[in-house]
């Protein structure tokens, strides 16, 4: 009935990104399924642009051994450029990575415990299995970016709606050129990011954590479209 809330709502709104999965691996009709849901995602002039590399078992070890290794020898290689400016996208980041260091008990002045939080990214918080999302050159890539936006929503969704869960992973794509190569994956293609997933750890302190989200008032500007923002 046009109106009323349907799953969906309670899906979206209770969705979270946990930092600590447990170790099984899911099913191949949970995965396909997923895979079957995030395809059918929206994309300019249905371009459909994403190519997405599932890694698990043996190759998602040597993968994340590979990752490590990168990171120690400092062997970035971003497709993109990142930085939040020096507003309130930086305040809200600063505000996310306090409260992830809060939960796992790791002071701001604990320079190791930090590296080790960051380098636990790189290990996908211990999921079974990681999802890498590439896509072609096409124009200044911002239309092609958004595509895959889309396509990860579904994709995270659908892993909720499964009793699942998924996090995405920005800083996978700062070591492009260790996956591409790993994967076998042409240079044409560009890494956006990856989605470790798999089931969440209930028992993790750090999946206990909630991000909060800005009032709309503060993120929607509303023209003839009256009594939405009326609430506080």
């Amino acid at each position: 009935m046009p109106g009323t809330a349907s799953p969906f709502t309670d899906i979206a709104r209770s969705r979270r990104s946990p930092r600590r999965f447990l170790p099984t691996a899911l099913s191949p009709s949970d995965i396909r399924g997923v895979l079957e849901d995030a395809q059918t995602a929206p994309s300019n002039s249905n371009t459909q642009p994403w190519t997405v590399h599932v890694v698990s078992g043996a190759a998602r070890d040597a993968l994340g051994k590979e990752l490590l290794r990168a990171e120690e020898e400092g062997r970035t290689s971003p497709d993109f450029t990142d930085g939040y400016g020096e507003g309130i996208y930086l305040e809200r980041s600063k505000a996310l990575g306090a409260s992830v260091y809060r939960s796992r008990g790791v002071e701001r002045s604990d320079r190791h415990g930090r590296r080790a939080a960051v380098r636990e990214n790189l290990e996908f918080y211990g999921a079974p299995h990681v999802a890498f999302l590439f896509m072609p050159e096409l124009g200044d890539g911002v239309r092609t970016a958004g595509d895959i936006g889309m396509y990860a929503q579904n994709f995270l969704l659908s892993l909720a709606a499964r009793g699942l869960a998924g996090i995405p992973q920005t800083v996978l794509g700062v070591y492009a050129d260790t996956v591409r190569e790993f994967l076998g994956v042409p240079a044409e293609l560009k890494l956006l990011f990856g989605i470790s997933f798999g089931m969440a750890d209930p028992a993790a302190p750090v999946n206990t954590l909630r991000t909060e989200r800005v009032p709309l008032q503060r993120s929607v500007v509303l023209h003839d479209t009256p009594g939405i923002l009326d609430r506080p």
